[in-house]
This record gives structure tokens, C-alpha cells and sequence, in this order.
């Protein structure tokens, strides 16, 4: 198999991928094994490829452990992704690589140190006035967040990310911040009526 082959069989991830509802929308998956080829497609993709391939290896394995719950795995792919975008000096990829680690170390439960990459990657934004990333840097934080219990934190970041969503006009994305926000709405009923 080669790079590009297995760019077009990641097209059929989503298919296997589903928002847990009982655990605060954390990705998931129905098919453990399939997304365990994957990563072995991607790990034997590796020994052969240049770092801009590595780079985009690393990020899929690195979402690929998070989902399969081997967060330390994922730290440590994503990891790598963030030194190489610092090296290279891209914004854009360190903004994201910011986001996939801060994911997988809320995954490790680790969520102060998750909060301090979403909150680096939403002051890169601003600063450098990167606007394509920030809904999903207020979308992941505020997941973080509501996994905290801090409800109304959590809700600052989804409203912010549904009109920077509804702005771009990607129906998948402004469902996805409704789908967290329609959680946030039932956490806040139950703890009112506890």
C-alpha cells in the first residue's frame, strides 16, 4: 500500500466513528479492529516516507489511538506533529497539532494540561488572526471544559464556535456544536434538579 491509497481508504473512517452520548460526545468506534488496520497500515507507511508524509502519519495515528482509547500512544504521535510543526515554523499545522494533543490528553484525563494546549492554540489564533481553526479550538475546549463540570465556561466556547461555524456554513460542523450544546442543555438540567 502506498500514501495515497491509504489517504482514500481513511475516507471510510467516519464511517466507523460515533459521538458517545454518554461520554461527554468523545469519539468512538463500533469497529476496533478495522481502525487497529489502520493503524498498522499507517505504522508500516512510516518506515518509507518523508517528513511531510511522517507529519501526516503521525496526526492520523495519533487520532487513531485517542479513538481506540490508547491515549499515551496518541500523546506520544502527536507529540511528534507539534515538534515538527514548531521546527518547520507552520502556524496553521501547530495550531492544529495544539488541538489533536490537547484531545488526547483530555482522553488521558489529563485535562488541565489538555485546557493549556486548547488555550495556546485559541492566543495563536488570535494573535496571528487565524480564523479557520478557531471554532474548532473553542469546540474542543469546550468539550474539555464541560467534562469539568464548568458548564457555563463550556457554553462561552460552544455559542462563540456556533457563530464562527454558522459563518462558514458547514452544516456538519454548526450539528456537531448543536449536539454539544443539547448535552451542555441536559447537564445543567440535571444538576438544577439534583
Amino acid at each position: 500500500m502506498n500514501i495515497a491509497d491509504f489517504k482514500e481508504n481513511l475516507l471510510t473512517l467516519n464511517d466507523l466513528i460515533y459521538f458517545d452520548q454518554n461520554e461527554y460526545l468523545r469519539e468512538k468506534t463500533s469497529e476496533p479492529l478495522k481502525i487497529l488496520q489502520f493503524i498498522s497500515d499507517a505504522e508500516a507507511l512510516l518506515k518509507d516516507s518523508n517528513e511531510d508524509e511522517k507529519y501526516f502519519l503521525y496526526g492520523t495515528l495519533g487520532n487513531l489511538y485517542r479513538i481506540i482509547e490508547q491515549p499515551k500512544k496518541a500523546i506520544h504521535s502527536l507529540s511528534y506533529c507539534l515538534k515538527h510543526s514548531k521546527e518547520e515554523r507552520n502556524l496553521s499545522r501547530e495550531i492544529v497539532s495544539l488541538i489533536r494533543l490537547g484531545e488526547a490528553l483530555k482522553y488521558d484525563n489529563n485535562h488541565l494540561k489538555a485546557l493549556e494546549k486548547f488555550n495556546k492554540a485559541l492566543n495563536l489564533c488570535k494573535a496571528n488572526k487565524v480564523i479557520e481553526y478557531k471554532d474548532f479550538v473553542l469546540q474542543h475546549k469546550g468539550k474539555c471544559l464541560m467534562e469539568l463540570a464548568l458548564l457555563n465556561e463550556a457554553e462561552e466556547c460552544f455559542l462563540e464556535a456556533l457563530v464562527l461555524r454558522k459563518t462558514k456554513g458547514n452544516s456538519s460542523l454548526t450539528d456537531s456544536t448543536q449536539q454539544a450544546l443539547n448535552l451542555l442543555k441536559e447537564l445543567k438540567q440535571h444538576r438544577t434538579s439534583i
